[in-house]
């Protein structure tokens, strides 16, 4: 296969990506944080401890964006800070209590829908979309 067919397959695959995420997603944030709270959020859950600078490289905003979030979030109780280990000058960013209940009621619902989206799936499927995953994974999202 060329490279230029498979870089289309790669675009039509990312935006179908898009469409399932969002499908999942839908609505499963809280009604108290905002959608671009919930997105530091779930950087949050499945990286922390990050950095601000992690936050703001990932999730395309400006430092002054990602420090107001999460300023917001800290007065929500959502995270917590702590001095670097190494350099006292850099903060990581953990979930909170609070933020991580918050994040596995997110995390619940969309397992849900998830869960419903694969029921007629085969062993023999799930063992193919799990070795995809590992594939994807391993060669393209290192």
């Amino acid at each position: 296969m060329d490279k230029k067919e498979l870089f289309n397959q790669f675009i039509s695959f990312m935006s179908s990506v898009h469409h399932v995420s969002n499908e999942l997603t839908k609505d499963a944030k809280h009604h108290s944080i905002s959608q671009v709270q919930y997105n530091i959020l779930e950087f949050i859950k499945v990286n922390q401890p990050v950095t601000p600078t992690e936050i703001n490289d990932c999730l395309k905003m400006t430092m002054s964006n990602t420090s107001r979030e999460l300023s917001k979030l800290s007065e929500k109780n959502m995270i917590e800070k702590a001095p670097d280990t190494n350099d006292r000058r850099k903060q990581s960013i953990m979930l909170s209590e609070d933020g991580e209940v918050l994040m596995n009621e997110a995390f619940h619902i969309i397992e849900v829908r998830f869960l419903d989206r694969i029921k007629d799936a085969s062993s023999e499927d799930l063992k193919e979309i799990e070795q995809a995953f590992d594939v994807l994974r391993e060669k393209l999202f290192k």
